[in-house]
């Protein structure tokens, strides 16, 4: 598998991104903003958690239109996967390669710390590595993670089972307890907790890697 990460002005979870990828086989590059262009055979590319551009006018509203992303939109339009955390979801959001807004959190606080989550769907290279329904403890930390999307949205993801994971303890106010939804394509993962800080044991916990080596499996035997 390889993988792409992509790097801006502000990210901070870049490194983190590209050594939870790389333990579970992949082979990673990182590529700054101004790239015009993934490297040649990209499988998948992450786009990490962050500040980008210092969340100045919406948060991945600038990234949203760096000549990267424009690069990342033809990769998911020809098939390619997608995996967006934190500021990447926000971005993934901004890009329109998932629905829905991430907006202020409903307390108005910055939240950092580890919270339980509910798979909803195994059905996905990103979930294929739990089966649904199972409890997950994954850290968050993030000041704009309140997902907004209206009534008919959420009736669309819940009926086409885009719904990847949901919150056990809202810590936000996201609409319908939503922390990660899919692309209709199944292809894109944008989701606020961060698997890439539980994929270690020294991390304190290791709830995040079977997101990591599922997608290796999974794209490995595609």
């Amino acid at each position: 598998m390889k993988a792409a990460v992509l790097v801006f002005p502000g990210s901070n979870c870049d490194r983190d991104l590209k050594v939870a990828f790389e333990n579970a086989g992949a082979e990673v590059s990182m590529v700054w903003h101004k790239d015009t262009a993934l490297p040649e055979g990209i499988d998948i590319v992450g786009v990490p958690g962050g500040f980008s551009y210092g969340d100045y006018l919406r948060c991945g509203a600038i990234a949203a239109n760096s000549p990267i992303c424009a690069e990342l939109k033809k990769h998911v339009e020809r098939g390619g996967y997608a995996l967006g955390v934190c500021n990447g979801f926000q971005i993934l959001t901004e890009t329109r390669l998932l629905p829905g807004a991430l907006l202020r959190n409903a307390n108005l606080k910055y939240i950092c710390r580890t919270v339980p989550l509910t798979v909803r769907t195994s059905d996905s290279v990103f979930t294929q590595g739990w089966n649904a329904g199972t409890e997950l403890a994954i850290p968050i930390a993030h000041h704009d993670g309140n997902y907004r999307a209206d009534d008919e949205l959420l009736r669309q993801l819940e009926a086409e089972d885009r719904i990847a994971f949901t919150y056990s303890e809202n810590p936000n106010g996201s609409a319908g307890d939503i922390a990660g939804v899919l692309s209709a394509n199944r292809r894109v993962l944008g989701m606020m907790p961060h698997p890439e800080r539980a994929a270690d044991e020294g991390h304190g916990g290791t709830d995040g890697r079977a997101m990591f080596t599922g997608l290796m499996d999974a794209l490995v035997a595609a």
